[in-house]
């Protein structure tokens, strides 16, 4: 059967936002029993030689050392993606994983806004209302005010804070710093981070079963990250990136079948208007670029 590149690109995008959730699934799974920051460092372990080995055979030869003005803008993605991954993993053990993918809907909406901000990116006034509404929907989410509001939905938002601060910092990068350098760099900086804290409070006794639950963890993660790739090299960004939304409705199904929680109706109320308004800001974009284009 052959495909287009767009429904390449459709089918890529769909398998990158199953294999980042399976990960989050099974890293919650695995540390229920195993310490947090232990998991951490042996999923970093396995996937960081697994992406080492894969850049080598895929280009031969991996510079891994950023030239001039990009060294600094590593650093700084790679301590994003340590504060990133710490917040995230923190509130994943500790809520319900339908909720924080929830959250974590608003990304597009907030690179939107930090684009605008620090990159100044132009952004008319229907894609700012519609982040504004988007907010109001995390709002929902989140519920502050409310017994629903914990500290855990606050780190949640960090954790997209922190991925604004990454993903803005690797569109500064220039292309003489090759993508699977950058990716082995994050890895690795995660990995330090857990091998850190592990060894400060002490490592424990792995079971088969927890093995299990980190080797499919590291696996996925390894899927997400290729697919990720390859999904930015085939089709048109702008009729795939709505895909990205896909992530939720994984979420809710293996937060069911592995957790057996369901999120609450105002929680898919919310999600419901932070996913419109991200597509909605999506096909903005893609229409703008068409005009530009013509």
């Amino acid at each position: 059967m052959n495909f287009s590149d767009n429904a390449r690109g459709i089918l890529f995008m769909c398998g990158s936002m199953l294999a980042f959730t399976v990960n989050d699934s099974f890293m919650k799974a695995a540390s229920q029993t195993l310490p947090l920051f232990q998991a951490i460092a042996l999923r970093g372990m396995l996937a960081s030689v697994a992406l080492v080995v894969i850049a080598r055979v895929t280009m031969g030869h991996l510079r891994l050392v950023p030239l001039g003005k990009d060294a600094p803008k590593v650093v700084l993605r790679s301590i994003s993606e340590i504060a990133a991954t710490a917040t995230f993993l923190i509130a994943l053990t500790n809520m319900p994983l339908a909720n924080l993918s929830a959250i974590l809907q608003s990304l597009p909406l907030a690179i939107t806004l930090g684009a605008a901000v620090f990159l100044k990116e132009p952004v008319g006034w229907r894609r700012l209302l519609a982040i504004l509404i988007g907010f109001c929907g995390v709002l929902l989410i989140v519920k502050p005010g409310t017994e629903g509001f914990t500290v855990w939905s606050v780190l949640g938002l960090i954790s997209v804070a922190c991925v604004v601060v990454r993903d803005l910092t690797t569109r500064t990068l220039s292309r003489g710093t090759p993508s699977a350098a950058v990716a082995v760099w994050a890895s690795v900086a995660v990995m330090t981070m857990g091998v850190a804290i592990t060894t400060w409070h002490g490592w424990v006794a792995v079971s088969a079963q927890e093995a299990l639950y980190l080797a499919i963890a590291s696996a996925a993660l390894i899927c997400g990250y290729m697919f990720a790739v390859m999904v930015m090299r085939v089709g048109d960004i702008g009729l795939i990136a709505p895909f990205r939304y896909t992530s939720l409705l994984w979420a809710i199904l293996f937060g069911w079948l592995l957790f057996g929680a369901l999120p609450d109706n105002i929680t898919l109320i919310g999600s419901a208007i932070v996913v419109a308004t991200g597509l909605y800001s999506l096909l903005r974009e893609r229409m703008l670029s068409r005009r530009r284009a013509g």
